[in-house]
């Protein structure tokens, strides 16, 4: 056996000789004290490349390679425990559980939107399910596109979980998916990113076109919670219903509702913001110059709420500050986004403003 093998903390000089011929070592520092390596010197060839030859002969030590700049690399040390399929599956009862827990709530908000009493009478909780089933299948479609591209990567990643909420509009507050392994590179996290949003909306557009069919247009009447438009939804609704006439307004189908909520939970996770895929997307296509766009973003959403005086938009700013502005980079940060992924980059901007709704809610009492 090589004497080599026999380490079991391999030392920084043991790592360095496997950076021969892609990395030219001046000097190297732990980080931390997680067993963290850093080397200073110089890329011999390019980032993809290196990551490629690099990462086979680094991961037999428990390490990744990192590459933020043609004059670093570090090296990270990987957890055991989270490697394998086990770590994808692990926990999956709870993930069950909140399913089956906003499968609950969402049938009760969509009971109560219909006029039912699923509190005295449980099984009013059925006249629900057209809404439930048809906002669970959008933003299960969404999770699905993440959740897929992750694995076809072969990056680890849990099964979605669902947050419960048993309050209107929604029934729940979406659902999330937690990234087990570092993203390989821009490309990767870009690809993750906008899968979601493509996935969910696809599937949002005709449930939001059937709903609009089956939506009957009347004057409304009473206390109403008037949902907002879109440049989206303006056009769609006029694509089914042409000119709604004047004191007449869509009623809208509990199916409608669903696809309307498609829109909005899709328009949110598109801005450039934290761990949401628009902030994936904007990090892959800006690298470590992300930040200004998030700040610029941040003065629009004040904008919004000084327009319109939804305070929902002070939520986002100050749930974006809180949780930070900072996104993790991937492993290769060097290599650009090709020509194809600039052009859906675009097409993701365009859908934000498409699909934003500067007034999401608003009450009236006719």
């Amino acid at each position: 056996m090589n004497a080599w093998t026999r380490i079991i903390e391999p030392w920084p000089f043991v790592l360095g000789r496997e950076l021969v011929g892609v990395f030219a070592i001046q000097e190297w520092s732990a980080v931390g004290g997680d067993g963290m390596v850093r080397f200073r010197g110089r890329l011999l060839v390019e980032p993809e490349t290196a990551m490629s030859i690099l990462a086979p002969r680094i991961e037999p030590y428990g390490y990744v390679p990192m590459i933020r700049s043609p004059e670093e690399i570090t090296l990270i040390r990987l957890r055991p425990a989270s490697a394998g399929l086990t770590a994808v599956w692990k926990g999956w009862p709870l993930n069950l559980a909140l399913f089956l827990a906003t499968l609950l709530t969402t049938l009760f908000v969509g009971a109560l939107m219909e006029g039912a009493q699923p509190l005295s009478d449980p099984w009013t909780l059925l006249r629900g399910v057209p809404f439930s089933a048809s906002l669970l299948l959008i933003l299960g479609f969404h999770e699905l596109g993440h959740y897929l591209t992750a694995r076809a990567y072969g990056v680890q990643v849990s099964l979605p979980y669902f947050v419960p909420l048993p309050l209107p509009p929604m029934g729940t507050m979406g659902a999330i998916i937690r990234m087990r392994s570092p993203i390989p590179n821009r490309k990767v996290l870009f690809d993750i990113g906008i899968a979601g949003p493509l996935l969910g909306l696809a599937l949002a557009v005709p449930v939001l076109l059937i709903g609009l069919a089956l939506s009957p247009v009347k004057p409304p009447s009473g206390v109403v919670l008037q949902e907002g438009n879109s440049l989206a939804y303006l056009f769609l609704k006029w694509l089914v219903k042409g000119p709604i006439p004047e004191g007449f307004d869509v009623i809208l189908h509990p199916m409608a509702l669903a696809g309307w909520l498609g829109f909005f939970v899709t328009a949110l996770n598109l801005m450039p913001l934290s761990q949401l895929d628009g902030g994936h997307i904007v990090y892959a296509v800006f690298g470590r110059g992300h930040r200004k766009i998030v700040w610029l973003f941040l003065g629009v959403m004040l904008a919004l709420f000084l327009i319109t005086r939804w305070q929902g938009w002070l939520v986002w700013v100050a749930l974006a500050v809180g949780l930070g502005l900072r996104h993790p980079p991937p492993l290769d940060d060097l290599t650009p986004l090709d020509p194809p992924r600039r052009v859906l980059a675009v097409i993701a901007l365009v859908l934000l403003v498409v699909l934003i709704t500067p007034l999401p809610f608003a009450v009236y009492e006719f």
